[in-house]
């Protein structure tokens, strides 16, 4: 058994359950699939538009494998070296020879000291790499994945203090890649060979019952509440009126935000509340900011909440506040 190295370890995150997690139907039939292809041999890419889940499923099932995981995030400025490694800074040797009592021999010399970066890592130990947003790294950075995924060798640079010129991949080795669409700003077109050596799983938006339980677990409302935001989600979602949809993260969002905002109860009668969700599904669903666009989302956000969440419902949070005795802001 081997044992990472000091500078390794500063690499490697040890496998764990992730807090909140949420395992509906939906997400375990993912998991399920993907670990069975992993199973198989093949390493799995998740593909899908920001707030689908995509990195929180990667590191799911990374930490079902067991074993260490080692995390890289594309870049643009990432380079081959960046995922084999390099030389960083010096090595420095000085012998002394003093054999004999009179005579003194002394040898120095000073090398470049090499330094294995993730990608090599966790092929020369088996661990499980996860790559978020791969195709956000050039391609001519990924060309060193080809051979490892599919003959299982890392070519090696010559100026390693190893005289091996490849490695061979441990049988461990376990390949996780997420992405979104091409056409998202700032992602590069990955190169078809590198796609074909990896089983691509398409992700959508989630059912219902899943944005539900998210929605809770990660904000700790009620159940009763986070039906209601992620109806409203799920409504603006549905319309159509939108320059990007909606997802859970938007859900979310508003549920944490009226945790905290003084005066916010989820209840269409409260201003505040509804000036949550018409800021921050304004936010979520533009990107260029067009007026008409905000003022169309605003007014249906208006009506969504109206409908969802009725006038009279009075939440746990609503008796909180007035327990505090604090004022909701006239509503919008």
């Amino acid at each position: 058994m081997t044992y990472p190295s000091s500078d390794e370890e500063a690499f490697l995150i040890e496998p764990k359950p992730l807090a909140g997690f949420v395992e509906t139907p939906y997400v375990k039939k993912i998991v399920a699939r993907a670990l069975n292809y992993i199973k198989a041999g093949f390493p799995i890419h998740f593909r899908g538009i920001s707030g689908t889940g995509k990195t929180t499923l990667a590191m799911h099932i990374a930490g079902k494998l067991g074993r260490p995981m080692v995390l890289l995030h594309g870049d643009d400025q990432l380079k081959t070296a960046d995922l084999v490694g390099g030389e960083h800074g010096y090595r420095y040797r000085r012998l002394v020879d003093n054999f004999i009592a009179s005579v003194k021999k002394t040898e120095e010399d000073m090398t470049r000291r090499w330094s294995d970066n993730r990608l090599t890592i966790a092929c020369k130990n088996g661990y499980t790499l996860v790559y978020d947003e791969f195709t956000r790294s050039r391609p001519e950075a990924n060309n060193i994945l080809l051979s490892v995924l599919q003959e299982k060798v890392m070519d090696l640079p010559g100026n390693r203090d190893e005289e091996e010129a490849y490695l061979r991949v441990h049988p461990n080795f376990t390949a996780i890649f997420t992405s979104n669409p091409e056409e998202y700003a700032g992602v590069h077109k990955a190169q078809d060979a590198l796609r074909d050596r990896m089983v691509t799983l398409d992700l959508d938006f989630m059912d219902r019952p899943t944005e539900v339980a998210i929605c809770q677990a990660k904000s700790g409302i009620e159940r009763q509440e986070a039906e209601a935001i992620v109806a409203i989600v799920r409504g603006l979602r549905d319309s159509g009126e939108y320059e990007f949809a909606p997802t859970v993260r938007a859900a979310v969002m508003i549920a944490r935000s009226c945790k905290i905002y003084p005066g916010a109860v989820i209840a269409a009668d409260n201003g505040v509340f509804r000036l949550i969700c018409q800021d921050i599904l304004s936010s979520e669903t533009s990107r260029l900011g067009m007026r008409n666009n905000h003022l169309k989302v605003k007014q249906l956000v208006k009506e969504l909440v109206t409908k969802h969440c009725g006038r009279k419902k009075t939440s746990h949070l609503s008796m909180v506040r007035t327990k505090l005795k604090i004022n909701p802001v006239s509503p919008v």
